[in-house]
């Protein structure tokens, strides 16, 4: 189970659900309010996700963001199923800041993260849908005098097909806002969807396509001006003292704002900006980490691993009976996972404009309350008078879930007068991230006489991301997801999982990456499980196939992933196969990595094949892209991901020494999706954490040598 296995419900009451009308304009607005999102304020508080207009497309808010994931286009989708428009009937815009009204339901916060959108959001967003259809037909029929059962919604439109009348949506909304509330509502069975599990074009798309669409970069209120920042490399370090002088005679350049631990240049345009940054003589303290190291920090985390202080976070069985009964032997294995940063292809930045009254933020954020408090914090100003211009967002991967930018950008806002946009180079953004930090993971595997497993221990090692950020998935010392999964999910009679918290150094920001704890521990659950079965001297697939008698869905996209990617087939010498399952956000999935090494070393991928189940699909195109998106992106890091710290910073800046796959390294990608009419899982993490450990064990295959460090470094490999 991963970052957001523990949910609270989001099943919507007939007590809790609210309508409004906006009467002027005869705006219709209805929408569900979710009991998790703020139980004390009871029915002062509404959640509007539907405003049907006299006229024009009807205005779906979304309470979820759009980071490239297709969260606008699912949530929308349902919405219009139930609803009975199509699609280009429709126009999505992002919630403001508001979680009261706004809280993800599993969440109780206004969150988009962990791959809930659609999980949680599936029932609420129809229910709103349906009654909203329901209240228009009531209204229609009123109107006719005849019964509400002889007219039906198409199109948006209440037709009555007995005498041919019909009346569109925009007509009918203020009387439909009078009218009751259903009692129940009755959404469609599968068989009757037209909009749900049918392929169609993204609602974002054409914005992205004709230039309209805005992100936090296009953000331009009136006045604003463009801050360049530079935040002190170390971590906990501070400004020393900066000489201006030259950085003020830039063209373009108003002033020099100076902060405890950064500097930025305030001028009319960005290059203005840059140059005026580039020319500061700035002076750091770069504090009590100023001598750290990789080294350093690998030696902690290894005594860390080595010590003797922990928590149990899952137990079943005796596993130190088991592995007595057992004997010498088995799998004992540690892998070791580096620092990793997020690199989205928009830099962060920040717009903000604080005044005496007020503090508005135009921004790209996964976490728009969050967003508020921290303007709030840092202005004095209650969080009333905090106003968020959510925005389309170039990337999150986690890393927006983080509000330091926004801090950041707030603190410079203090000191100019008017808005201003503050925004990072790349070298700013990868050497001051939220980082998914060191983790370590020993798995201990003993076998019965017949070569399966008879227990499984398991020591996960790295930092509490949920005591900070969700403490919700913070119990008893435990953070639930980075052990999530930690058990691995293969019948095995006797499992034992270990946690030891181990934070990185104080000043260092870690956080969550896509893929968020399933990403640290599939390496070695997989790697491990793999290992188990080359000593037991069977196939991987069939091993695997053995242990999961009572994961039929699991058991089901390993059987489809193995016929499709031609498993068990020949595919000549130095090349290998290797397979990953996961079991997490509510969906299933299995991966299989074919690769060539080179005699000298040299790592080909040559095919990636995915089988995916989960549940009840939205929009197969969309899941296609996100499945495809999270192999990528975690290619991306199991063969390169990796950052190193010297004097107490982060010493790699850019592309050139961070890289991410090139379009001509990577692989063609295959996807096939499991008919189910279960309810929907999670898809937009789906695709990252299989790839490293399926690369491991396809390498595995073409050498006969184990990789368990990841990024995966094949220069050792070479055979003569």
């Amino acid at each position: 189970m991963g970052i957001l296995a523990a949910t609270v419900s989001g099943q919507v009451s007939r007590r809790s659900f609210l309508i409004s009308a906006a009467l002027a304009g005869g705006s219709f607005v209805i929408g569900p309010r979710f009991a998790a999102a703020a139980e004390a304020a009871e029915a002062a508080i509404l959640n509007p996700f539907i405003r049907i207009p006299p006229a024009g497309p009807i205005e779906l808010v979304m309470a979820s963001v759009e980071m490239g994931q297709g969260a606008y286009t699912g949530i929308a989708t349902l919405i219009a199923e139930e609803l009975e428009v199509a699609m280009d009937q429709v126009r999505v815009v992002a919630a403001p800041a508001d979680p009261a009204r706004y809280a993800h339901p599993m969440l109780g916060d206004q969150i988009t993260g962990g791959s809930v959108s659609m999980r949680g959001f599936w029932e609420p967003m129809r229910r709103a849908g349906a009654a909203a259809r329901m209240m228009l037909v009531a209204a229609a029929a009123r109107e006719w005098g005849v019964p509400a059962e002889s007219c039906r919604a198409e199109g948006g439109a209440v037709i009555h097909a007995e005498s041919g009348r019909r009346i569109a949506y925009g007509a009918l909304a203020e009387k439909a806002a009078r009218e009751t509330v259903p009692e129940t509502v009755e959404l469609k069975p599968a068989a009757e969807f037209k909009l749900i599990g049918k392929p169609g074009p993204r609602v974002d798309t054409p914005d992205k396509v004709n230039g309209k669409a805005r992100f936090g970069l296009d953000a331009r209120p009136p006045g604003v001006k463009f801050a360049a920042i530079a935040i002190c490399p170390g971590f906990g370090g501070m400004l020393k003292a900066v000489d201006d002088g030259e950085a003020l005679r830039v063209k373009g350049v108003r002033q020099v704002v100076r902060l405890s631990d950064a500097v930025a240049v305030v001028a009319d345009h960005t290059g203005a900006a840059r140059k005026g940054l580039a020319a500061l003589r700035i002076t750091w303290d770069r504090g009590p980490n100023g001598g750290l190291t990789s080294a350093e920090l690998e030696r902690r985390i290894d005594a860390a691993m080595a010590g003797e202080e922990m928590l149990v976070a899952h137990q079943s069985g005796d596993v130190a009976a088991a592995g007595a009964a057992a004997g010498p032997g088995g799998v004992d294995a540690v892998y070791r996972l580096p620092i990793l940063a997020h690199a989205a292809m928009e830099p962060m930045n920040c717009t903000v404009h604080v005044r005496l009254d007020g503090c508005e933020v135009w921004v790209g954020t996964q976490t728009a309350g969050h967003a508020r408090q921290a303007a709030a914090q840092v202005t004095g100003l209650p969080v009333e008078q905090v106003v968020v211009h959510n925005h389309l967002l170039g990337g999150g991967f986690g890393r927006r879930l983080e509000h330091d930018g926004i801090t950041m950008a707030t603190r410079v806002a203090q000191r100019v007068d008017g808005p201003v946009q503050v925004v990072w180079s790349r070298e700013e953004d990868i050497r001051h991230d939220a980082y998914r930090y060191l983790n370590r993971s020993r798995v201990e595997i003993r076998l019965g006489p017949d070569g399966l497993p008879v227990s499984w221990q398991h020591r996960v090692v790295g930092p509490a991301i949920m005591a900070r950020f969700l403490p919700i998935l913070f119990k008893d010392g435990i953070d639930l997801d980075i052990t999530g999964g930690a058990e691995s999910p293969y019948d095995i009679p006797n499992k034992r999982v270990e946690y030891v918290r181990h934070e990185g150094p104080e000043g260092m920001l870690t956080g969550n990456w896509r893929g968020v704890g399933p990403t640290r521990n599939a390496p070695a659950v997989e790697g491990g499980i793999d290992e188990a079965a080359h000593l037991a001297g069977r196939d991987p697939v069939e091993y695997r196939r053995q242990l999961l008698g009572k994961a039929p869905r699991l058991r089901g996209v390993l059987d489809l992933a193995a016929e499709q990617s031609g498993w068990g087939t020949l595919i000549g010498p130095d090349r290998g196969r290797g397979v990953a399952l996961l079991a997490d956000f509510g969906s299933f999935s299995a991966l299989i990595a074919q690769v060539h090494v080179g005699r000298d070393g040299t790592l080909t991928l040559e095919r990636m094949v995915c089988a995916v189940d989960c549940g009840q699909v939205i929009n197969p195109g969309v899941l296609r892209q996100q499945v495809e998106s999270g192999i990528i992106f975690g290619l991306s890091a199991a063969l390169y991901g990796h950052l190193t710290i010297a004097d107490g910073a982060v010493v790699e800046s850019n592309f050139d020494e961070a890289p991410v796959l090139r379009i001509n390294e990577c692989p063609p990608i295959e996807v096939y999706i499991v008919p189910s009419g279960e309810a929907p899982g999670g898809i937009g993490e789906v695709g990252t954490p299989g790839v490293a450990p399926a690369l491991m064990n396809a390498i595995f295959a073409a050498t006969g040598k184990r990789l368990r460090d990841l990024p995966l470094d094949t220069r050792s490999l070479g055979r003569a």
